[in-house]
Parts: C-alpha cells; structure tokens; sequence
C-alpha cells in the first residue's frame, strides 16, 4: 500500500510543478498546447514502442482488452440510455456525454499512473488499443453521421487510425515483441531518451490545463456532468471489478483493470466536442471533476485491491 500511496504522491507532485508553472505564466500562454503536443506527437510513441515490445504480447490481446472494451461500451451504454430518457438530449449529445462518461484518459494519466502506481507501462496498452483501433474511429464515424459531416469511408477511417502516432508506437513495440526483434543499442538508446519526456511532459501539461478552471459554472449543463462524472469514478470501475472477476483475473491483472478503468475522462475529448459543437460544457467539466473525484477512487481501489 506504501508503494500505491508513493506513486499517487509521484503523480500528484509533477502535476502541483505544472499548475505552478501556469500560474506563474513561465512558458507563456501556449504552454500547454505546446508540452501536450510534445507528449502526443514526440515522445509518447517512444514511450509506447519501448515498453510494448518488451512486453508479454498475450497479456495485451488477451482478457484485459475484453474488460477494457465490456466496462468502457457498458458505462457509455447506461449514461445514454439515462440522457435520452430522462435528460431528452439529442442523439449526437448523448454520443458526446457518453464518450465523457466511459472513454479514460490512458495517455496523459493512464501512462503515469501505469508506471508508478502498477509499476508497469505496458498495463495501459490493452485500454489504449481499445480506445485507439476501435471506440475513437467508431464514435467519430456516427457522429460525422450524425452532424452531417458527410458518412466517412473504409480507408478515411483507416487513415486516421494509421496516423495516430500513439497506435503507430503501440503498433511498433506488438510487432517488435511478437517477431521477437531488437533495435541496436545505438538506435534504442537515443529513442529510450525522447521517451522519457513523455511522462513529465504529460503530468505537467495537465497541471496547467487546472490553472483558472471553474467547472459545473454551467447550470444546463450540470447534470450531465453529474451523471458523467458519477459513471466513470463509480459505474466504470465497479463494472471492470465485476467482469474482471468473473472472467478470472486475480491479483495484480485484476488490480489494474479495476484502476485503469477508474482513470477521469479523456482530455482529447474537448476537441472532438468544439469540432461538433455538442456537449462542449460536458466534456471539459467532465475532465475536470473526474480528474480531482478519480484519484480518491483510485486509492479505494489501491487500499481494497493492491
């Protein structure tokens, strides 16, 4: 439990460096923008391909990833059954709040909190194959459907799953553990180092991203991130125990479905949502809330789990 409490304690204290360093303004108003894009685009595709291709390749296709895609699909299935029934939003609202209430943010956090909090990276790569290959090209799909973006093709969907960097990483480091080959130490050592700015990059980012933030300011939109918030920090965690257990995970496998099911909502998820113009005010408070409620759940988790 001390190892559990010291990586929140390692997670928490980089994201207090980054809120410090948007207060003070030291890397002026893109600050943000330009550590995320660093993360993103630069050193998390590194990060991915180091820690994947040293690991178990079946322990990512394998019972983790069913849970991951079950709890996440489940979650987003009830909070959209409750905002079209009993809050009469619309289709593509509901697609939007739903994504808020299931989709983790396994890159900014996930990876983190995988690293200190489980000791291994390569735990987040089942829900972020999951989010990556298969939800986020899918609910981009109906809601391109649904706000009459034009219905998307085979190969433009293709094309975005094949040009996110993060599935290009992820895609690198299975194929390099499956084929069992191995970058010269003269290649892997300068990739080792641009990896391991991903974690502070990400951390920091994310600190700056809480400066000036005032969420639930919004009161037609409170009770949708109310409901949000409530399914990933409850319903999302409580349903990856269950199917966890029930599908045979024990120990530390168990322990980090259960905790990489209870990460806050997906930060990206702002941008799809300004791109549609829906269930904007959702998806940024839903961040916000669930990031802060999230950790308390986490450590319920750690102190029942770990």
């Amino acid at each position: 439990m001390s190892a559990v409490a010291s990586g929140f304690f390692v997670v928490w204290a980089v994201i207090g460096v980054g809120y410090l360093v948007g207060r003070l303004r030291l890397l002026g108003p893109d600050g943000q923008r330009v550590l995320s894009g660093l993360a993103f685009y630069v050193a998390s595709p590194p990060l991915l391909f180091t820690t994947l291709s040293r690991a178990d390749i079946h322990h990512v296709f394998s019972v983790p990833l069913l849970v991951a895609a079950a709890s996440a699909w489940l979650t987003m299935l009830g909070y959209g059954l409750v905002s079209r029934l009993a809050l009469r939003r619309d289709a593509s609202t509901v697609v939007m709040g739903s994504q808020a209430a299931g989709q983790v943010n396994a890159a900014n956090l996930g990876i983190p909190v995988a690293m200190f909090v489980l000791g291994d990276a390569s735990q987040v790569a089942p829900v972020m194959l999951f989010q990556l290959a298969l939800n986020t090209p899918l609910y981009l799909t109906v809601m391109d459907t649904l706000t009459g973006g034009g219905r998307p093709t085979a190969g433009s969907v293709l094309k975005n799953i094949m040009t996110n960097p993060l599935i290009m990483g992820s895609a690198l480091g299975i194929a390099s553990s499956a084929t069992g080959t191995a970058l010269p130490d003269l290649v892997i050592q300068p990739v080792q180092i641009v990896a391991g700015a991903a974690v502070p990059a990400m951390l920091m980012a994310f600190g700056i991203s809480l400066v000036g933030s005032r969420p639930l300011s919004d009161p037609g939109a409170r009770w949708d991130t109310l409901l949000a918030a409530v399914a990933k920090v409850v319903v999302h965690p409580a349903l990856a125990l269950l199917l966890a257990w029930a599908l045979g995970l024990t120990g530390p496998a168990l322990y980090a479905a259960v905790i990489m099911a209870a990460l806050p909502t997906a930060q990206n998820l702002y941008v799809a949502a300004v791109r549609y113009d829906r269930a904007t005010t959702v998806c940024r408070d839903s961040v916000l809330v669930t990031t802060v409620v999230s950790m308390l759940t986490m450590a319920v988790a750690a102190g029942f789990l770990a």
